[in-house]
């Protein structure tokens, strides 16, 4: 993406940009969401292994997917090296 004046609507590339890459956010908030739950877990005292292993997959899914979108990047041609 590029630097932007915020008075002005996104290009379609950013939009596209933004689309190839909500897998990851997606992932990354199921993430976040899972340790604010063990977090809670914790501070309440009662951590059951649930709650681990809901933050294991969540951290798996962020790796699978940072390789996805990794890869996807490397697929496509960017503006910038197609130049």
């Amino acid at each position: 993406m590029r630097d932007h004046d915020f008075d002005t609507e996104p290009t379609a590339a950013d939009l596209a940009a933004i689309e190839s890459e909500q897998p990851l956010i997606d992932a990354e908030l199921t993430w976040l969401d899972a340790e604010i739950t063990l977090l809670a877990a914790i501070d309440r005292g009662r951590v059951s292994e649930l709650d681990a292993r809901r933050v294991r997959r969540a951290e798996h899914a962020v790796i699978r997917e940072t390789f996805t979108h990794v890869a996807r990047l490397t697929r496509m041609p960017s503006p910038r090296r197609a130049a």
